[in-house]
């Protein structure tokens, strides 16, 4: 039997998987920052400080942005007071910050941080801020002090 001449061994072997360059990462040090957010039902504080947390970059709240009192804490006061304390950052040389969520907590406040404080953080990330981590600082009691309520709790 004739030996049979195989094809796609004379045409030149195509990859399966096409190799692109990524674009190099110039490897200089970023300058961190934290931003401190504190997201209650009344308003939102975004406070960012540099790494040690003792210099104090930029300082906002819902209240500097919106007229009326009941919208200090909307998400919309939030991603506008994240914008502005963002463009301070970056005047001052800030290109990325550790996030600390805080809601009031305590033995008789919400556990749970207000409306304002996921839209702050998207807006920080949206603005051109890289976002290192995000921790929920939140103070709870170690057995503290009383709950409100009374003896029999809250009669609805």
């Amino acid at each position: 039997m004739p030996q049979r001449k195989d094809k796609s061994r004379d045409q030149p072997r195509r990859e399966m998987h096409q190799i692109r360059e990524l674009p190099r990462r110039d490897n200089r040090k970023i300058r961190w920052g934290i931003a401190h957010i504190y997201a209650s039902y009344n308003n939102t504080i975004i406070h960012i400080t540099d790494i040690t947390g003792s210099e104090t970059i930029a300082r906002t709240s819902g209240g500097m942005v919106v007229k009326s009192d009941r919208l200090e804490s909307s998400p919309t006061a939030a991603m506008t007071a994240a914008k502005m304390a963002a463009e301070e950052c970056k005047e001052k040389g800030i290109e990325g910050l550790m996030i600390k969520v805080k809601a009031p907590g305590g033995s008789n406040g919400p556990m749970n941080a207000g409306p304002g404080a996921q839209a702050a953080i998207r807006s920080l990330s949206r603005s051109g801020l890289r976002v290192g981590t995000i921790e929920d600082v939140t103070p709870f009691p170690h057995d503290g002090t009383r709950k409100k309520g009374g003896r029999r709790g809250r009669r609805v």
